[in-house]
């Protein structure tokens, strides 16, 4: 396998990794305000992704030191046209982690709903706008013959682009609530479990609206890089089963489907850009690929032996971390993390 090819699948994965994991945080801070209705009851709900918002976050951060490291004209082009957008999402995630450090600070139930709001907003607008990124990396957006970005901040706003930032909106938060039924109890599960089928409809009516209007907007379906097959299929059937699977109170395999809807939808993205990275809506041949857009061979390389080290540790690392904070969170914890 070329290495150009092998840092496309490594960079695809973190990005997947990223929208799986940081997908229930997302959620679950967009839900927030509305299934907890009482201090304790919102405290126990950032409790339950308390030992693990942060390390999901390291996703993005890997993810994009990969693409600087091993793609940086997809980098470059990419950070300068898209820079309003990506500034906007980053300060909501810091503003998200700031709002969570602060909560406790002061127990005045003003401050607490202020920055109970502020998770809520730090949520909803990083899961809107990877939304829009998407749309529009697989849409194309305007560059150059020198790889430059030549459009405005309004052409990432164009219809199908929100259309997608909508999807991905609810289907983080179904991801999300599906998350707290598995790690709550009582009065706060059951409202959990409710607002997941509530969102359930949405989220397929959007994500089949996207999927057809991808076809209407995109050359994803006429030039595919690498044929997905069944892929986004079950990707369909998974995301069609969570509703049953609710009604069986199998959270758990809930769950599971959730996150296969996302990763399975993510793979078929990029299975479908490549060789490109970034399509140009200006002249197709200016596209970013994974050819013209990547570091030398020996810098590849060399991550490559970096990777293979530190990727496993890692993730042995995560998975061990989540298997010690399994437990179902309740209101009677005391634990503010």
């Amino acid at each position: 396998m070329e290495l150009q090819t092998l840092w496309f699948i490594l960079v695809a994965v973190l990005f997947t990794g990223f929208f799986f994991l940081e997908g229930f945080d997302f959620g679950v801070g967009i839900l927030l305000p509305f299934i907890g209705r009482e201090d304790q009851e919102r405290r126990a709900l950032i409790n339950t992704i308390g030992p693990f918002w942060d390390g999901n976050e390291v996703w993005l951060v890997t993810a994009g030191g990969a693409m600087f490291a091993a793609f940086p004209h997809w980098y470059a082009t990419l950070f300068s046209g898209f820079y309003p957008a990506l500034l906007l999402m980053l300060a909501a995630i810091i503003f998200r982690g700031v709002a969570f450090e602060f909560r406790s600070k002061h127990k005045h139930p003003a401050w607490r709903n202020f920055w109970d709001w502020s998770i809520f907003v730090g949520s909803a607008v990083p899961a809107l706008l990877w939304g829009v990124a998407l749309a529009n990396i697989i849409r194309g957006v305007p560059i150059d013959a020198s790889m430059n970005y030549a459009g405005g901040f309004l052409n990432l706003l164009n219809p199908y682009a929100l259309a997608c930032g909508i999807a991905s909106l609810l289907i983080f938060t179904l991801h999300g609530a599906v998350f707290l039924t598995l790690k709550t109890n009582g009065e706060i599960r059951e409202r959990s479990m409710r607002a997941a089928k509530s969102v359930w409809l949405p989220a397929v009516a959007l994500s089949f609206v996207f999927m057809f209007y991808t076809y209407v907007e995109t050359d994803l379906y006429l030039h595919l890089g690498i044929n997905p097959g069944i892929i986004p299929v079950f990707s369909v059937l998974a995301l069609l089963s969570v509703k049953v699977l609710l009604d069986k109170n199998a959270s758990g395999w809930a769950f599971a489907m959730t996150g296969i809807a996302i990763a399975f939808s993510s793979a078929t993205i990029f299975m479908g850009l490549y060789p490109r990275v970034l399509v140009s809506s200006l002249n197709p041949d200016w596209s970013l690929t994974i050819q013209n857009a990547s570091s030398s061979p020996y810098t590849l390389g060399i991550m490559s032996m970096v990777a293979l080290i530190f990727v496993p540790l890692v993730l042995l690392y995560q998975g061990w971390s989540y298997w010690v904070f399994r437990q179902r969170v309740t209101t009677d914890s005391h634990h503010e993390y």
